[in-house]
């Protein structure tokens, strides 16, 4: 009469006529499991269900044994978290914090995994090295536009800038993005290259040192010239050591003769040479001598002279003074020429003896004098032989 299940009921009673269940079983007849319990299969057994409290929603599961689970979880008992949900707990599974960025994260800390769209970071909430997080939230992390030759390729953009900057530039190198060339440097070829300028210029002076274009320098100092500072100017040379730029010795003529010129204050003699007195010095020559600053202060001018220039002024000015004293002797030596020629104009020498007269010329510079025109009287007559013959009215005579 009580017709149980000999698998599930544990007898019968026979006053009521009902069976006595085995735990899993229920039912008039214990032929079906109980809450909580699911059917083998293949067999009459029932097996529990054990659904997790936290993560289903109910202890009951189907005839699978699969059990209803809340959001997030997962798995055949719902002791798991779903995709996209990490941290199982006695309530439910936390969703993955990843900004968007990716789909999973590890079920126990919560790291999201794979990282998309340039990013990195527990919660992907960072950029990858060498790209930025640009102010536009749809655009994400851009490409830093620094390059890795010129700065370390990363950069950030300040706040209130919308443009991002590099982080740091390589030697040689300045910018925002770190294009262009610092000072000291120059473009060769979109690379940064050091200014080659013989170390002849001050970067005091000539911050740039060179033109950043072309590599020329700017202000070379010492005498030097050239495109990289490495010649001398004109009338310089290098010195013994092939260092410095030093002034040219000017010797004119074969044969010096030396002079010893003492300038103020010092003790130290300067040899010239005497070919430059008889020289002629052209406003060239003159201008090379002596150097004329175009500068309005004469002070600066002057304090530009050496002393070798001051000495060939000095003996300049001595050899001037010297000739025109010899001028002035000259000029007192013809004068008293000239005077002694006057005193030793012609003179005429007349003896009057009995019956004649003597007629006699002398001139110490004028031997052969021409006595003709001497005597005033129109009767005076010139004989061939040097006799002057004086007439008168009355009485002849001869010279």
């Amino acid at each position: 009469l009580c017709n149980c299940s000999s698998v599930g009921s544990a007898g019968c009673e026979r006053a009521t006529g009902q069976c006595r269940c085995r735990a899993g079983y229920a039912g008039p007849r214990c032929h079906s499991c109980a809450r909580g319990f699911f059917p083998e299969q293949g067999g009459q057994q029932c097996q529990p269900c054990g659904c997790s409290p936290a993560g289903a929603t109910s202890d009951q599961c189907d005839h699978s044994g699969k059990c209803q689970c809340k959001v997030g979880v997962t798995d055949l008992k719902c002791d798991r978290c779903s995709e996209g949900y990490y941290r199982f707990n006695e309530s439910t599974c936390e969703p993955c914090q990843c900004n968007n960025h990716s789909q999973t994260c590890d079920s126990s800390t919560g790291t999201c995994l794979d990282c998309q769209e340039n990013t990195e970071g527990k919660h992907c909430e960072l950029c990858k090295e060498g790209f930025y997080r640009s102010t536009h939230p749809a655009h994400g992390c851009q490409r830093c536009p620094c390059s890795t030759v010129a700065s370390t390729g990363t950069c950030h953009i300040q706040p209130g800038e919308s443009v991002p900057r590099c982080d740091k530039c390589k030697v040689g190198y300045t910018g925002l993005n770190c294009n262009q060339c610092d000072k000291g440097y120059y473009n060769s070829d979109s690379i940064c290259v050091r200014c080659k300028c013989n170390g002849n210029v001050e970067p005091a002076l000539s911050p740039s040192v060179c033109r950043p274009d072309s590599g020329e320098c700017i202000g070379c100092l010492y005498h030097t010239t050239g495109f990289h500072c490495e010649l001398c100017e004109e009338g310089y040379s290098r010195d013994s050591e092939g260092t410095n730029c030093t002034r040219k010795e000017t010797t004119l003529g074969p044969e010096p003769t030396e002079f010893t010129t003492s300038a103020p204050n010092t003790t130290k003699a300067t040899s010239f040479s005497t070919a430059v007195l008889n020289s002629t010095l052209s406003p060239t020559t003159l201008q090379t001598i002596f150097p004329i600053s175009s500068s309005d202060n004469s002070t600066s001018a002057f304090a530009d002279v050496s002393w070798t220039q001051f000495n060939i002024i000095i003996l300049t000015v001595i050899i001037i003074v010297v000739v025109l004293l010899m001028g002035f002797v000259g000029a007192v030596y013809m004068y008293r020429e000239y005077q002694n020629r006057k005193l030793n104009a012609p003179f005429w020498t007349i003896e009057l003896k009995e019956d004649n007269i003597s007629f006699s010329s002398y001139h110490d510079s004028i031997p052969n004098a021409d006595v003709s025109g001497l005597l005033e009287d129109d009767g005076n007559e010139v004989a061939p032989n040097g006799q002057l013959t004086l007439t008168t009215p009355m009485h002849n005579y001869k010279a």
